[in-house]
């Protein structure tokens, strides 16, 4: 087990567990590295289902899988499975999500394992995630996993290729470095929409669905113009179901990768963020993410 590292303020406690060393000559690797903080953990499965990315988990010792979901500045956890594992939850605040707005309650002293990392005494929000399972996941979930993950460490993602993976900051990533730059406690990467000035879309590997255009954005350029709508489709996260407007993309550009004739959803919830990239872009990239040092490294398959 490696060493214990604070996180930054404001965050979780954690551990990183390291792999068992067989060779002599990673045995050197290996104290460097417990020098820094960091340890090396074994390479995981990442459970793809159409665009949605699973990983398996322990939450107070109690196995389960969990979505992952860069965009949520909270875990969030069934409230069901809380009454199972003998935890009460305290509170209530409204948060607000890509369907609008959810009354959430608090738990807190949460124990959360993923990928090696051990994500100690967390405050979690909970919730009955019953519909947000059937309507938007497809399947029950106990656990959606969020931003405590990545600000604790630099993981690895492949989803095409199925593997995710926390690693150290001793190597440089592979492919286009982007800045990371937060919005309302979400973080985002630099975006062109048919070959326009770039802007901040929200970096969300919780989002299966289309790419969203905020309506703000979409006014102020002309995609969502009547002749553009292609068609209309129910939506929306946390906080309920929505109609969304369709509307046809020529060109999406991330990291020097063009995307053709792509469908987009124009989300109209008042915090929308100008976009919103999810998995069915992301997955053409093997990406590095690290949200404590401010960047996601994109290197298309």
């Amino acid at each position: 087990m490696g060493p214990e590292v604070a996180a930054t303020a404001g965050r979780a406690t954690y551990l990183e567990d390291g792999m068992t060393i067989r060779r002599i000559a990673f045995a050197v690797l290996v104290l460097l590295l417990a020098g820094c903080g960091q340890t090396l953990a074994p390479a995981q499965s990442l459970i793809v289902r159409g665009d949605r990315l699973f990983i398996s988990i322990s939450i107070n010792g109690v196995e389960t899988e969990a979505l992952l979901d860069s965009a949520a500045e909270a875990t969030f956890v069934d409230a069901a499975f809380i009454s199972k594992l003998g935890l009460e939850p305290k509170g209530a605040e409204t948060a607000k999500g890509t369907g609008g707005e959810q009354e959430v309650s608090f738990v807190e002293g949460v124990n959360i394992e993923a990928l090696g990392v051990k994500l100690n005494d967390l405050t979690v929000a909970t919730f009955d995630l019953a519909d947000l399972s059937r309507r938007v996941i497809g399947q029950p979930t106990n656990v959606i996993l969020g931003r405590e993950l990545f600000d604790a460490t630099r993981l690895e993602i492949d989803i095409e290729g199925g593997g995710i993976n926390a690693v150290s900051r001793h190597s440089d990533p592979e492919g286009v470095r982007l800045p990371l730059k937060a919005r309302r406690g979400v973080e985002t990467i630099p975006v062109s929409i048919e070959g326009a000035s770039e802007i901040d879309a929200d970096f969300d590997l919780g989002n299966g669905s289309e790419i969203l255009i905020g309506a703000g954005y979409a006014e102020r350029t002309g995609l969502n113009a009547p002749e553009r709508i292609i068609g209309e489709k129910r939506g929306g996260g946390v906080g309920g179901e929505v109609a969304r407007k369709l509307v046809r993309l020529g060109d999406v550009e991330i990291a020097g990768v063009h995307f053709t004739d792509v469908v987009a959803a124009i989300d109209e919830t008042a915090a929308a963020s100008d976009a919103n990239v999810g998995v069915s872009l992301l997955r053409r990239f093997k990406m590095t993410i690290d949200f404590a040092e401010g960047a996601v490294w994109l290197s298309e398959r």
